[in-house]
């Protein structure tokens, strides 16, 4: 794995020579900011988990401002952003939305959705018509959501770090114990 991301990561001259990195290019030369290590790599999934999941759009610049500020492998944090894509995104936002709910006490929002399906279908030209019962649902889903989002970014951050950083450990002890066993 590690020849694998020496092999595709840019140099830190490359990075230097780049016009639009070079107001940030002593912050790049900092340590851990493009290394792979224990420390660097589990904080980079922890600060790419948590804004997978607290910021809907332009995880990937957050992630990575984040990463550079607090020394993190800035590769990692961005790739750590796509647990949320296309594909896990209504999953995850609804499991957030009925953990938020769960949390608060909160029942399903007063306008239910066939309500807002008539409104929307009876007035398909009228968008100020509709606008209020739309408003009246999202206001509904909005507190347990984001509510929900912002568990699910503390405890993903916290578990991503905590994983990521004990699997390591471990693949360090499996290899030192492999190296005694293959000397004695």
């Amino acid at each position: 794995m590690r020849k694998l991301f020496r092999r595709y990561s840019p140099s830190h001259e490359t990075l230097q020579k780049n016009w639009m990195l070079r107001p940030m290019a002593h912050m790049l030369a900092r340590p851990g900011v493009m290394r792979f290590n224990r420390r660097s790599v589990a904080l980079a999934v922890g600060i790419g988990l948590f804004f997978a999941f607290i910021v809907p759009v332009a995880q990937i610049p957050f992630a990575a401002v984040a990463a550079l500020l607090m020394r993190a492998n800035i590769p990692v944090a961005a790739l750590s952003t796509f647990i949320t894509n296309p594909f896990t995104f209504p999953a995850i936002y609804y499991l957030a939305y009925r953990t938020g709910m769960l949390v608060t006490g909160t029942v399903a929002p007063v306008v239910a959705h066939r309500e807002i399906h008539d409104a929307l279908g009876a007035q398909v030209g009228t968008v100020a018509q509709w606008l209020p019962t739309l408003w009246d649902w999202m206001s509904g889903v909005g507190r347990p959501l984001v509510i929900g989002l912002v568990i699910f970014a503390v405890c993903g951050a916290v578990l991503g770090y905590f994983c990521v950083d004990l699997a390591w450990r471990w693949a360090i002890v499996r290899r030192l114990r492999r190296r005694i066993a293959a000397r004695g």
